[in-house]
């Protein structure tokens, strides 16, 4: 069978979606961008991209969109899983109802439909399955780390697949970018777990203080974010590759950070963190 190149990039409304969608078409790959609502896709379907309505949480909706994919050129040949919602609190207040809505989403999504896709990629000998992570998928602050618990968990799984199918010539990457210019987390931040009386009231004050100044420039981790087109080209890296990375760290504050949790003990790491992050 002929090796299908088309590329289905979840999460596509906005932000890393959306710019990973427009690299992906103009390096001539067949894409198709989804999203819950399409209307969000109106501007990528002018351009010439497919579009399709996916729910990643919804099985029934994950199975059509692979689907018509497959129906169009004989297997997905690139998953990128981007969709991904965010929960913030102390894990004292989050509850579990919306923990388990947060793992819906950024990891048994992105998990379902890797496996819907697996089959095809395994008969034509080839596929590329690229999880946009984050380095909050290997060190986790407070106040967000049942959101970070999902990112830790996508890293886990993808390092496991990577060897399971690799015999398959199907390649497996982990996109971890550190802070970037999308509404994502200033939005998902303020939306705090446990009410007005939570004991971590005013820490949850500091840290909204602190995500409004990192997205204004006010803060190193602001001054030093990256654009949604940067991660996309990391992805893009990741899908054309001839032997691609297992991880890309997207701009210097990812490989900086990074590096210090390889290198530092805990004890000193923590201290780190609790410098650059607002604490309880």
């Amino acid at each position: 069978m002929a090796i299908s190149r088309a590329v289905l990039i979840t999460g596509c409304s906005s932000g890393i979606g959306r710019a990973t969608a427009l690299l992906l078409h103009q390096a001539g790959l067949p894409v198709w961008a989804t999203a819950r609502d399409t209307g969000t896709l109106a501007e990528l379907a002018g351009r010439g991209i497919r579009t399709l309505r996916l729910d990643v949480t919804d099985e029934e909706s994950a199975v059509a969109a692979v689907k018509e994919v497959v129906d169009a050129h004989g297997a997905v040949g690139v998953l990128v899983n981007n969709a991904g919602s965010g929960v913030h609190g102390a894990v004292e207040d989050v509850p579990l109802d919306t923990v388990r809505g947060s793992f819906e989403t950024n990891l048994f999504g992105a998990l379902r439909l890797t496996q819907l896709v697996l089959p095809g990629m395994r008969q034509q000998g080839a596929g590329r399955v690229v999880n946009i992570s984050s380095i909050l998928g290997r060190l986790s602050p407070p106040g967000g780390g049942l959101y970070q618990a999902t990112k830790y968990a996508t890293e886990a799984y993808a390092d496991a697949l990577r060897l399971e199918v690799a015999q398959f010539g199907v390649h497996v990457s982990l996109i971890e970018p550190a802070t970037v210019h999308t509404r994502f987390y200033e939005t998902a931040i303020m939306q705090f777990a446990g009410g007005s009386d939570s004991a971590y009231q005013a820490f949850y004050e500091r840290l909204a203080t602190w995500a409004i100044d990192v997205h204004e420039g006010r803060t190193r981790a602001g001054r030093l974010a990256v654009s949604p087109e940067k991660v996309a080209a990391a992805v893009e890296r990741a899908v054309l590759a001839r032997r691609p990375k297992a991880r890309y760290p997207v701009g210097s504050l990812a490989r900086g950070a990074l590096g210090l949790r390889r290198v530092l003990p805990d004890g000193l790491f923590d201290r780190f963190v609790a410098r650059e992050f607002p604490t309880p």
